[in-house]
């Protein structure tokens, strides 16, 4: 079984082993009655094995619909709040001295100075201050105001460019309040990326941080013509003079001053209605231009409905820490469901999440440690990290120690699949590892790739808690599918959210069919008031990929290959496009990739590959005959053509000179392959994996080469 391969191994003696078994089953029968009466899991046990969603009706290809909301999709969180700035006020008149945004004080910075030489900068970090719901909206209505006299209109586009932080999120409510359409850029964007969205959108305001002001912007600005003014949110920089004529840099608190002395007594405010642009959102293109993705009001109301639904008794007690970039629909609609419902948001950076952390000083406290979250999102490559600093740990354990930790990992995992507790464990065992993020913790959420059965069930096991998996895209507001809190199992990203539905259209080429046994397959297509606008000035991108539907249903092509399981849960299966998500969140364009390749002299064809579990890409070669056997030849390398391609110091000689072709191609870094396989053989339409046009069939070339895929990628090959 599944849950077999991931018990970790241990060395005991198996008389010793056959008596511990025999003690954690007298344990276990002496704790189970009065562990089902009191623990409540009775009802958890059913509901994981209840039907969690249903076709609506009985045609091949039908939507499917959350058993919750099978009659009627849910599109408002609280009745008239159909606009974000209704949401926020709502929320503050209901919490309005409740702590909402928190911010740790810098102490001290110091200099660490490596072995290398190497200078790392360090903090020193004190306690969480806290804005209030009312704190907040004051500073929003302000900073709304003071952009208002800095000639910011409604309907016009105001660009963020920011880490995650309380002032990001304070210009986001300021900017719905006043109905200005926020153009959201990653901090991590390439110059060009970041001159192409803030042209196309032709904002005249930028709001920023000091730092990304000094680093990235100042390189660009001049790139950037209708730039007028800069809003920075932590203060004045010191080096601002060399930025050219015309822009002017404001502080975030001057602009607030402005906007609190400001009349607007008879000024009639210009209110958002719920199809009003609330976000245009920059996400990775295939092409490596990014695109901007128009997100209406109503779009991320019905969003974050959804999400709020599958989070059971959340609220005042909760809080949530924030420390992914606010630019990722993830974060924002996370924050967003937070903020509606009283919880309190904590803000963090990767690099001070735990003690550990890179910029956190030895010695002191991490965020999580302060903070004590209940809440938590993840990518799958922190969970990653994780799951291996921990590994790495119990490794440098004593014998007794690892295999005590080890016996309680195994039983545990074992428990959990049967969808009971282990309260001794948990306290006893599992205690400190809980304690790297906080010891509070009672939902990790996971989105923007998918998670290895491995490292959900790690999770599950040490941190004693649900890992909430969810799918959803940028262009569906960030809603799809979450899983429930009470669904353990691995590999599926759970039902569809109360907000929206989904169906599977047929994909012929891959050969994905609604009508397939014993489970539909196909492209995913999301239905619902979450599906976004389209795409900014781009006409024909939002005709490819949103359809509109006899009814007036709004149908969003994700270009990913689904298939629903007996209780209505999706899993995701393939990709129809070949766009592909690396571990730390790059897109990778295997297309691109081999492009750049394919015309090097030395190559007759190349497959690129890449898998969302891992950061690189690999490659599958079918040298050129003459040429790889004369390189052969110059590095001294004797043998016959197959022994050549099988050679690994043939597979080097052939990498460096793909190497030097993509950096001559402009490939980004992370697109260039790190490992590949010589095949000897060519591929032509007999051998299956080319069409008869020569196009490369993905799926049997991966199906071919998956003993190589599974080195390449460092897996154990038997």
């Amino acid at each position: 079984s599944q849950a077999a391969k991931m018990k970790l191994k241990h060395n005991i003696n198996p008389v010793l082993l056959q008596f511990i078994n025999f003690i954690v089953l007298v344990y276990s029968l002496v704790t189970y009655i009065p562990w089902y009466i009191l623990s409540g899991s009775k009802q958890a046990i059913a509901k994981a094995k209840q039907v969690k969603a249903r076709p609506v009706n009985n045609k091949p290809g039908g939507a499917y619909r959350s058993v919750n909301s099978l009659h009627c999709l849910a599109s408002v969180l609280y009745p008239g709040c159909d606009t974000l700035d209704k949401v926020f006020k709502y929320a503050k008149t209901k919490y309005k001295d409740k702590k909402l945004l928190g911010t740790r004080e810098i102490l001290k910075e110091e200099d660490e100075i490596q072995p290398s030489g190497k200078v790392f900068k360090k903090v020193i970090l004190g306690k969480y201050t806290w804005l209030s719901y009312e704190d907040v909206y004051i500073k929003a209505v302000n900073f709304g105001n003071g952009l208002a006299v800095l000639g910011q209109q409604p309907k016009t586009n105001i660009a963020i460019f920011c880490e995650t932080r309380a002032e990001w999120m304070i210009a986001a409510q300021a900017c719905f309040m006043c109905n200005y359409q926020l153009v959201t850029l990653y901090a991590t964007l390439g110059g060009p990326a970041i001159v192409h969205g803030l042209n196309e959108t032709e904002v005249t305001t930028i709001i920023t941080s000091k730092e990304l002001m000094q680093t990235k912007l100042k390189e660009i600005v001049s790139q950037v013509p209708l730039l007028r003014h800069i809003i920075t949110v932590d203060g004045k920089p010191t080096t601002w003079a060399e930025f050219p004529k015309g822009v002017i840099v404001h502080t975030m608190a001057s602009v607030q001053a402005m906007g609190a002395k400001a009349d607007t007594g008879n000024k009639q405010p210009c209110r958002p209605v719920p199809s009003d642009i609330a976000v245009i959102m920059y996400t990775s293109g295939s092409t490596g231009i990014p695109k901007g993705v128009m997100i209406s009001h109503c779009n991320i109301i019905a969003g974050i409905t959804g999400m709020a639904e599958r989070i059971p008794n959340l609220g005042e007690k909760d809080t949530y820490i924030g420390y992914l970039p606010l630019a990722h629909v993830l974060e924002l609609s996370a924050e967003l469901v937070c903020l509606s419902h009283g919880c309190r948001i904590g803000y963090s950076s990767p690099q001070t999440l735990a003690d550990q952390s890179s910029k956190i000083k030895k010695g002191s406290k991490g965020d999580v440690t302060t903070l004590k979250p209940t809440l938590m999102a993840a990518v799958p490559e922190i969970m990653d990290r994780i799951y291996k600093n921990v590994m790495n740990k119990v490794n440098e354990m004593t014998s007794f120690q690892r295999n005590l930790f080890i016996l309680a990992y195994n039983y545990k995992m074992e428990q959990i699949s049967k969808g009971y507790t282990t309260p001794l464990c948990d306290s006893l065992i599992f205690r400190k590892v809980r304690m790297l993020l906080g010891g509070k913790i009672r939902i990790l959420l996971c989105g923007g790739a998918p998670l290895s059965a491995a490292t959900q069930r790690f999770m599950n096991i040490c941190f004693c808690c649900p890992v909430g998996q969810g799918y959803g895209l940028t262009e569906s507001a960030g809603a799809g599918t979450i899983t429930e809190v009470w669904d353990y199992t691995t590999g599926r990203v759970g039902a569809p959210l109360v907000c929206c539905e989904i169906k599977l259209m047929n994909w012929e080429e891959g050969g994905y069919y609604n009508t397939d046994k014993p489970y539909p397959r196909g492209e995913i297509l999301i239905g619902g008031q979450n599906v976004t606008v389209g795409y900014y000035k781009n006409e024909a991108r939002t005709r490819k990929d949103f359809t509109v539907d006899e009814n007036g249903q709004r149908w969003l092509h994700t270009g990913d290959i689904g298939e629903f399981q007996h209780d209505g849960c999706l899993k995701i299966i393939d990709r129809k496009k070949d766009l592909v998500k690396l571990q730390a969140g790059e897109y990778v364009s295997l297309g691109k990739v081999e492009a750049a390749l394919k015309n090097l002299p030395l190559v007759d064809n190349i497959c690129a590959y890449a898998s969302s579990f891992h950061s690189y890409v690999i490659g599958f070669v079918v040298p050129n005959q003459k040429e790889l056997t004369e390189l052969a030849r110059k590095k001294g390398f004797k043998g016959t053509w197959e022994e050549i391609c099988n050679s690994p110091e043939m597979e080097k000689e052939v990498l460096k000179v793909l190497a030097e072709a993509a950096m001559a191609a402009n490939l980004e870094k992370f697109e260039i392959p790190v490992k590949i396989r010589l095949s000897p053989d060519p591929w032509t339409p007999e051998t299956g994996l080319v069409t008869d046009a020569f196009k490369l069939k993905r799926k049997e070339l991966t199906a071919f080469y998956q003993m190589d895929i599974d080195r390449m990628y460092g897996k154990n090959v038997k």
